[in-house]
């Protein structure tokens, strides 16, 4: 199958790009790995529209209603639950969906693929109990699940803030809040004056905090959380003021802010730079969202952490982009001014630099005896151990520990490979490369693969 377009998610940036092309007229694919259109921040939005958890997920989530409906009527040809595992040149996009593999042709890629959670590894971070709050929001979303027993919440940054208010909204409770954040920095109150374009933003967190106050016990100024327990986690154990605090836990939900994925524009040889502030890699785009590589877009989040709304209109963008590249349209300049899409994206990103002073990456330093890469199962001492007997590449730690090698294909470890390296050899994060990507892009069964050749013939 051949199309003008094809985009890779469904959430507010490829929803919104599959729309604006559609009415451009340009024959458009959406392929995604969830089951339903909306994304990480949408999920499960057509179905909960009737479920008793709708009212308490937020005014936000409710918008995603109309941006689901307009995207179903609109023409694309949507493929749910269907992952990517490769791109190559031309473009050929390769596909599973149903253990079955198939290939498409496009004249232009647009990656809307959104972002993933910070992996932030620490003492315990792998037994059976502790999870991400990205995790538990998806359990709720998807089928209406919220955690029982002692639930802790341990994180920095809007999203721990968000679930603990819908938690506590659907008769949840929360055993205590670890605030994880720092105290404000000069450069976040510098910013502040900014953020008041987005007063309604700021008014929200500060509800949301202290709802939170009310309902449970928040500690902050503590360091050395350590998650402990036999099979499952059972304490929760943290430093306060020379004092070792110990308490009864049976959830941790952490949470340290999200990253964009990179894996793909990785892979595609794209060019990338380095946000020092948040410390994450994020592919280079122009104005239009079009990353070094001739007809290869990237909108939301999967280009730069922005959040919802500004994904919509970089959708919006980018498919004004990718309608000027393919010919479609001659008029994108001026339909970009009429729609204000510039102005827009400015206000909805108006919180954003405050955010991400105030909420900075956690930068302690890894005891040796923590794992840093789950599925080999490989610590921090082992990777530094291999850092000093190599260079500054995380190629050389991989072939020497495995690290990277598992079935996330560095996307839990990549970071943290990074930061090892970097403090081992006493150089900036940004001068360590990330692990080099290959094919393919997600798990594929020999099986999936055989298949490709009969869909092959069959078209």
């Amino acid at each position: 199958m051949s199309y003008d377009v094809a985009i890779v998610g469904a959430g507010p940036a490829g929803m919104s790009a599959a729309i604006r092309l559609r009415e451009f007229g340009a024959s458009v694919v959406v392929i995604d790995e969830q089951p339903s259109p909306g994304g990480q921040i949408f999920r499960g939005i057509e179905r909960n529209a009737s479920s008793p958890v709708f009212p308490a997920l937020g005014k936000d989530y409710q918008k995603g209603q109309a941006l689901a409906a307009a995207f179903r009527v609109s023409g694309a040809e949507y493929l749910p639950s269907t992952q990517v595992w490769q791109i190559e040149d031309g473009w050929n996009l390769y596909l599973t969906a149903e253990g079955k593999a198939q290939r498409i042709a496009a004249r232009a890629v647009l990656l809307a693929n959104g972002a993933q959670e910070r992996p932030v590894p620490f003492a315990g971070w792998t037994l059976p109990g502790v999870m991400t709050v990205g995790a538990a929001q998806i359990l709720l979303k998807s089928g209406g699940m919220l955690p029982e027993g002692k639930v802790w919440i341990a994180g920095a940054g809007p999203l721990p803030l968000l679930y603990a208010t819908q938690l506590l909204n659907l008769g949840g409770r929360i055993a205590g809040f670890l605030d994880t954040s720092t105290p404000p920095r000069l450069s976040a109150l510098r910013r502040l004056p900014g953020a008041w374009r987005d007063f309604g933003g700021l008014l929200k967190g500060l509800r949301w905090l202290r709802g939170i106050k009310r309902s449970g016990i928040i500690v902050r100024g503590f360091s050395d959380l350590r998650a402990e327990g036999n099979e499952h986690l059972e304490h929760l154990t943290w430093e306060m003021e020379g004092k070792r605090h110990r308490v009864e836990a049976d959830v941790l939900l952490v949470h340290e802010g999200v990253v964009p994925r990179i894996h793909e524009t990785l892979a595609l040889g794209c060019a990338h730079h380095w946000n020092d502030e948040q410390g994450y890699l994020a592919a280079k785009v122009d104005r239009w969202g079009e990353s070094s590589r001739k007809s290869l877009f990237v909108a939301g989040d999967a280009s730069g952490i922005g959040g919802w709304l500004a994904a919509t209109i970089s959708g919006e963008i980018a498919a004004l982009g990718i309608a000027g590249r393919l010919g479609i349209s001659s008029e994108t300049d001026r339909l970009r001014k009429r729609a204000h899409l510039d102005r827009r994206r400015k206000r909805a990103l108006a919180l954003r630099p405050f955010l991400d002073a105030m909420y900075p990456p956690p930068r302690n330093r890894l005891p040796d005896d923590v794992i840093a890469c789950r599925c080999e199962e490989v610590t921090a001492g082992a990777i530094r151990a291999a850092a000093r007997n190599s260079p500054a590449d995380p190629s050389a730690v991989k072939a020497a520990t495995r690290c990277g090698m598992g079935p996330c294909q560095g996307r839990q470890c990549g970071y943290t490979v990074q930061a090892l390296l970097a403090e081992v050899h006493g150089l900036p994060v940004s001068e360590v490369r990330f692990f080099h990507i290959r094919p393919p892009l997600k798990p594929v069964t020999l099986g999936e693969i055989a298949s490709l050749e009969k869909a092959d013939r069959a078209t």
